[in-house]
C-alpha cells in the first residue's frame, strides 16, 4: 500500500472514531413553563416571545407529546435525573419539603453518574430541591421554622430574630451539608436549593455561600416573590438569581471547551417559577402587563446565552441539548389575565400545574443535537423526560442494570427519524398522587367524575387533546385492561423488561376509595 493510501485509510479511520465519540449533554429544564408558553408549540396563542427556545426547536426536533411525570416539581426531577417513576419512592404526593431529606438513595445510578462512567465532567447549576442532610439537630429545628410569612397568606410575619437564631444559623451553615448534588453523580453544583424558600443565599458543592444571619424581609414575600421567611444572606437580591445561573453555566461550558474532557452539565433553572424576580431591564418587556411573561422572556435570554456558549464552544455540533420543564405554568401567576390578552400557557390543554390533566405535565421538550437530528423536525410520539438515561445508556453502548432506569425507554430510534412508538405506556401523576395511565392516543385518570359518574376517567386525547369529554362509561372493557396494565407496572417495580425490581414502599392505589387492602408492593 501506497504511502498516500495509507495516510488516507488512517484518517478514514480517525474521522470515524471522532464521529463516534459520545456527545456532550446540556440539559436544560426549565421551571413552571407551561407547554403553550413555548412560542413554537403554540403560535396562534402564543403572546409571549421566545426566540431562542425557538431557536434549539428549529436547529433540533421538537416533541408534541412529551412530559414530566408528574405535575409538580420534586418528584419529575427525580425521575428526569434515575429514569424511574417518582412514585416508586416515599414522595407519592408532594414535594420534598424546606429542609428535607434526600430523595435520590445514594446507591441509585443517575444521568450523572452514568456519565462520570464514562469520563466526564459534571455539573448541576440551578435548582436541586430534592432534598439534603441538613446538618439541623432536633434542639435547632425551631430556629429554622415557624416564621409564617406565606407569600399572599395571612400568616404572621416575624419582623425580628435573637442572638440565638443567629448563633444557630451560624454553627448549622459553617458545616458542609451532606446528600445533594455533589453525591449523586455530579463533580461540582451551583445554585438555590429552591429560590423561593431558606435559605436565601447561594449553595457551592455542599456548603453555603456567606452565613445567612437576617430574617428574609417581609416585603419580599408579596407579589408571588418569596414564599416563606427564613435564614438570608444580607441584602439577598431575588433578581440576582437567575442571571448568576447563566454566568456559571456559560463559564462551565467555556471552561469544558478549553480542557477538551466531555462534559455533562444539568441545568435546572429558577425561572418562570416564584420568586417572579424580573431583572430591571426586563420589567415590561412582554408589554402584558404580567410579571410572569416578563420573566419567561428574561429566561429565554438566559436560554439563548448558554446556547450561544454551546455554538461557540467548537463542540456544538456534537452537544446533544434537551430543553424540557418540570410542570405546567402554575395558575396563581395570573394565568386567566393572560388568557384574557391571547396568551394561553397550556395553549388547547387541560388545566395547569398540579393537575393530572395534560397542562400539569406535557412539557416543551426539544432535542438539538446537530449530529444525528434533522433540523426542524417533529415528533408526534409519545416521550417522557424519564427517557433520558436509558438514551444515554444506548449513546454509550451501555446497558443499564436492572436496578436502574426501570421506567426509562431510549429515544434514540426517534431521534434518528424513526416514527414508531418507543414507548406502550406512561405513567403521570397530579401534584397530590392521582395517577394517570396512557396506552397509545387513550388516557385513563384514576379519580371520579361527578358529572358522569363514573369511578374512573377515560379519554381519547386523538380526538379530544383537551380532556373534555369522559369516555368511561362506554369502555368497560378498556378501563379494566388498562387498570392491570397500571397494577403491573406497578408489582414489577418497573415498566421496562427485565428483572422485576422492589418499589421503596408500598405503592397507593387510586382511586382511593376502592383501593385494597394488603396489597403488595
Amino acid at each position: 500500500m501506497s504511502a498516500g493510501r495509507l495516510l488516507l485509510l488512517i484518517a478514514m479511520l480517525c474521522g470515524q472514531l471522532v464521529a463516534a465519540a459520545p456527545p456532550n449533554f446540556v440539559i436544560i429544564l426549565a421551571d413552571d413553563l407551561g407547554w403553550g408558553d413555548l412560542h413554537a408549540n403554540n403560535p396562534e396563542h402564543s403572546k409571549i416571545a421566545t426566540p431562542n427556545m425557538d431557536r434549539i426547536a428549529a436547529e433540533g426536533m421538537r416533541f408534541t407529546d412529551g412530559h414530566s411525570s408528574s405535575g409538580c416539581c420534586s418528584p419529575s426531577r427525580y425521575t428526569l435525573l434515575t429514569g424511574r417513576y417518582h412514585w416508586r419512592t416515599t414522595l407519592q404526593s408532594g414535594i420534598v419539603g424546606v429542609w428535607g431529606k434526600p430523595l435520590i438513595a445514594p446507591d441509585r445510578l443517575t444521568i450523572a453518574s452514568l456519565a462520570k462512567q464514562h469520563g466526564y465532567a459534571t455539573a448541576c447549576i440551578g435548582k436541586w430541591h430534592l432534598g439534603r442532610e441538613w446538618p439541623i439537630t432536633d434542639d435547632q429545628r425551631a430556629h429554622f421554622t415557624g416564621f409564617g410569612g406565606k407569600s399572599g397568606g395571612g400568616g404572621k410575619v416575624e419582623t425580628g430574630i435573637t442572638d440565638a437564631h443567629r448563633a444557630t444559623w451560624k454553627t448549622v451553615f459553617s458545616q458542609r451539608i451532606p446528600g445533594g448534588p455533589t453525591e449523586r453523580g455530579f463533580d461540582e453544583y451551583f445554585g438555590t436549593d429552591v429560590p423561593n424558600w431558606p435559605p436565601y443565599c447561594f449553595i457551592e458543592n455542599d456548603r453555603t455561600v456567606g452565613i445567612p444571619s437576617e430574617l428574609l424581609p417581609a416585603d419580599k414575600l408579596v407579589k408571588n416573590q418569596a414564599s416563606l421567611q427564613g435564614p438570608a444572606l444580607p441584602d439577598w437580591q431575588l433578581e440576582k438569581i437567575l442571571p448568576a445561573l447563566g454566568d456559571r453555566a456559560v463559564g462551565f461550558i467555556e471552561k469544558q471547551s478549553r480542557s477538551r474532557k466531555p462534559f455533562l452539565l444539568y441545568l435546572p433553572l429558577t425561572a418562570p417559577h416564584t420568586p417572579l424576580a424580573v431583572e430591571g431591564d426586563w420589567r415590561g418587556k412582554s408589554k402584558l402587563s404580567s410579571d410572569y411573561a416578563d420573566f419567561v422572556i428574561e429566561t429565554d435570554a438566559i436560554v439563548g446565552r448558554v446556547m450561544d456558549a454551546v455554538r461557540a464552544s467548537g463542540t456544538g455540533d456534537d452537544t446533544f441539548v434537551l430543553f424540557t420543564s418540570d410542570n405546567g405554568c402554575a395558575a396563581y401567576i395570573g394565568v386567566k389575565e393572560l388568557e384574557a390578552q391571547g396568551h394561553f400557557p397550556s395553549g388547547p390543554l387541560r388545566d395547569y400545574k398540579t393537575s393530572v390533566y395534560e397542562g400539569g405535565h406535557r412539557e416543551p421538550f426539544i432535542v438539538r443535537w446537530p449530529r444525528l437530528v434533522k433540523p426542524g423536525a417533529v415528533c408526534k410520539q409519545l416521550v417522557l423526560q424519564a427517557d433520558l438515561i436509558a438514551t444515554m445508556a444506548e449513546i454509550f453502548g451501555d446497558k443499564l442494570p436492572d436496578s436502574a432506569g426501570e421506567d426509562s425507554f431510549s429515544m434514540m430510534p426517534l431521534l434518528k427519524g424513526e416514527d414508531r412508538p418507543i414507548r406502550s405506556h406512561s405513567v403521570n401523576t397530579a401534584c397530590g398522587g392521582t395517577p394517570s395511565l396512557r396506552e397509545g392516543a387513550w388516557k385513563l385518570v384514576l379519580a371520579a367524575d361527578k358529572v358522569t359518574n363514573t369511578p374512573v376517567q377515560l379519554y381519547n386525547l386523538a380526538d379530544d387533546l383537551g380532556e373534555s369529554v369522559n369516555v368511561a362509561a362506554a369502555n368497560d372493557e378498556r378501563v379494566k385492561s388498562m387498570q392491570a396494565t397500571f397494577e403491573k407496572i406497578i408489582r414489577n417495580g418497573r415498566s421496562t423488561p427485565g428483572k422485576p425490581q422492589k418499589n421503596d414502599m408500598k405503592v397507593v392505589r387510586y382511586p382511593k376509595e376502592a383501593a385494597g387492602k394488603g396489597r403488595e408492593k
